[in-house]
This record gives C-alpha cells, structure tokens and sequence, in this order.
C-alpha cells in the first residue's frame, strides 16, 4: 500500500464517506488515479466502493482501526515480524495491528503456523503465502470476529508458543495495558498463559488512551513495538520494567 492509499484511508476514517471528486481535489491526483487506488483498497476488504464515492466497510469494526493509521501499523508489523523465524509457529489475538502482522507474516515468511482466536485474521490471510492457520473455538463476536469464553480458554490450553503477539486499547503508568472488552481481554489472558513471551504491537496513540479493564499484567510483556512517538515518559516507565521498547524510525 502506497502513501496515497494510506491518506485516503485516513480521510475516509474521518469522514466515512467521500466522493472521488474530493479524494482527488485533497490529494491532487487525476480521478482515475483515485479510482485505481480505490480498487486496490476494495480488495483488500478494508473499504466498499459505491457509485461515485467511497466509503469504509462497516460490516466489522476492524476495518475502521485497520484504516486509521494504516501506514504506522504496516511499519510497526513488518518490525514485529522481524522477530518471527520461517517454520514457527506464533501465537496471535486480534485487532487491527496483529491483522498487519500476521498479514506480513504471510507475505514474508514460509511455513509458519498461526494459532489464533480472530476469523477475521484467518480470513484476512487465507489466499496469501504458505501460513497454515488454526482457529480457536468459542462464542463468536459478531463485530470483531473474534472467539471468546471458556470453549476459548480449553482450546488454547492444547498449545505452547515461543510468541504471542497482542494489541491494547490503551496504556498508562497507573493502570497498565487495558482493553475495552472483558471477554477479549480475558482471552487474552488465557492465552498468554500459553506462551513464553508476550509481544505488544501497537500504534503510539494508545498510550495517550485508557480501556475499561485490564488486558495483561505488565510482568508478563516482553516487549512492546510501536512508532515513535510514543512519550518519552511511557517508554522509559516501560524499560525500567525491564520491557524492551523497539520503535519505528
């Protein structure tokens, strides 16, 4: 995905809805440039193109995080799959930032295996590269797609993983990482149990946010990789925690 492609998903995660006339009047291009980039992100799920304008597929809220910011998360996900070795197999929770990685660990990587409780992620990678994908059971949420509750917690139980990588909806000094839904971060939880080494992906604009629970506790997070513009108050909080920081240049 170009820079163009990534302002326009910004724009649209603005506005919602934009006619092609507009896109190409803010982003000084041809229309038809507009509406080759617009196929490109058609296809790629994240929007719906109607007759004369454009507009974020609202079937799932994922689509909406994917656009905002899109081009920080592909580079905070193409710096996490740094860490990933062709023939592992990872562990990975859903949002936004862990679709991207695993979207890179697809494209990049050759027989690795993903264990994850998202659909939409499995589905979000399903035609691309040699990923082999095992999908956790549970109760379905129908917005982010995602498997949780106890059936969750018994699958998971049956893997042990080097990685799990996770997002969070926010951050602060006094509460930790925190999320915005009790059961996902309880899966998070479980799954954590599973694995030696919990990743963090994230863009710098959630340590300026808090969720209404508790995602993880800190001890258990190895490392946090994020742009940066995380505060420099946060991530040396974060590294005398002895919480490796890897940021974006």
């Amino acid at each position: 995905m170009n820079k163009r492609q990534s302002q326009i998903l910004d724009l649209l995660a603005k506005n919602k809805k934009m006619e092609v006339t507009k896109l190409s009047e803010l982003l000084n291009v041809s229309q038809v440039t507009i509406r080759k980039d617009l196929v490109i992100l058609e296809n790629s799920g994240i929007i719906v193109r109607e007759h004369g304008y454009a507009r974020l597929n609202e079937s799932d809220d994922i689509n909406n995080r994917l656009a905002r910011h899109y081009e920080t998360k592909q580079k905070i996900a193409k710096l996490a799959v740094e860490s990933i070795e062709n023939g592992e197999t990872v562990m990975i929770e859903s949002g936004s930032c862990c679709a991207l990685v695993a979207l890179e660990i697809a494209r990049s990587k050759k027989d690795v295996t993903l264990i994850t409780n998202s659909a939409f992620i499995a589905d979000y990678i399903r035609k691309i590269g040699s990923v082999k994908v095992i999908l956790l059971g549970g109760e379905y949420q129908n917005e982010s797609q995602v498997m949780v509750g106890p059936l969750t917690r018994k699958c998971v139980e049956a893997f042990f993983v080097d990685k799990l990588f996770i997002g969070t909806d926010g951050f602060t000094i006094e509460t930790g990482f925190t999320g915005n839904d009790y059961m996902r971060s309880e899966a998070v939880k479980d799954m954590a149990k599973q694995a030696s080494r919990v990743m963090i992906v994230t863009d710098s604009d959630k340590f300026s946010q808090k969720g209404v629970v508790n995602l993880i506790e800190i001890e258990k997070v190895a490392c946090v990789y994020t742009d940066d513009n995380i505060p420099s108050k946060i991530e040396d909080y974060l590294n005398k925690r002895n919480i490796k920081v890897i940021k974006t240049e």
